[in-house]
């Protein structure tokens, strides 16, 4: 069953889904992490592919950017796909001081001042949670690694640029995030009124305090760890 965004049919999807934000992104995790690959979705080249991994099968989907953009594939995929459990595997802006280039972080909660909720289901609150044992085993992973990592909050805005200073004073230390992204708020809200699981890890792209930044080409290409740590999470969850 197709969607307007999703030529996928419901059985070409896997039960479990890891969501990076850039399609190209998702193109690289498939071809480099996954057997018997097959592409599900071109459709606005927002490219899906659905392979084996270790033995079990999952698809890997990019989100576009945006609370807008996930929250059109993620309803679908929680909604019309039967998807049970999604990662979010994406890049993050530093608010934290001391945050590193690369560093990892679990989202253990998610604020934000979009309205998408509102919109969406009515929900008028400004936070959202991941489902809390996808979250610990995410972490407990990345400490397998051994990858720096931390747990904590992060700030999901809907504008990358901004004509107004952002208040770092109180979105870092009132309101405890330690990153921003885009798309976290979403994610999180769709799962949560689908009884859906999901959750969110994140890799430190840029530091504008510090004026550091990744690079485009490893934004898309050096995230390998992260990826890592999201497969073997999703494993535990997935199906031969």
């Amino acid at each position: 069953m197709a969607t307007a965004h999703n030529r996928a049919q419901r059985e070409e999807i896997a039960r479990v889904v890891l969501m990076p934000g850039d399609p190209l992104r998702a193109k690289y995790i498939a071809e480099k992490f996954l057997s018997s690959l097959v592409l599900v979705n071109d459709v606005r080249n927002m490219l899906g592919y659905t392979g084996m991994y270790k033995g079990k099968r999952m698809t890997v989907m990019g989100s576009g950017m945006g609370c807008g953009s996930m929250g059109i594939y993620s309803h679908e995929l929680f909604n019309k796909y039967d998807c049970e459990v999604i990662v979010r595997a994406g890049s993050c802006g530093a608010y934290a001081p001391d945050l590193q280039l690369k560093e990892i972080i679990v989202e253990d909660s998610c604020y934000s001042e979009s309205t998408y909720a509102r919109t969406y289901s009515g929900y008028e609150g400004s936070i959202v949670y991941p489902d809390e044992e996808l979250s610990n085993r995410l972490y407990a992973q990345a400490q397998q690694h051994g990858a720096l990592c931390r747990k904590g909050r992060v700030h999901t805005s809907d504008c990358f640029y901004y004509k107004k200073k952002e208040d770092l004073e109180d979105l870092c230390g009132r309101k405890g995030c330690l990153g921003v992204d885009m798309e976290s708020f979403a994610l999180l809200h769709n799962a949560a009124v689908a009884q859906k699981k999901a959750a969110v890890l994140l890799t430190v792209s840029d530091h504008p305090q510090r004026k550091e930044k990744l690079s485009r080409e490893e934004r898309e290409r050096s995230f390998d760890e992260m990826i890592e740590i999201a497969l073997d999470t999703l494993w535990t969850y997935a199906i031969r």
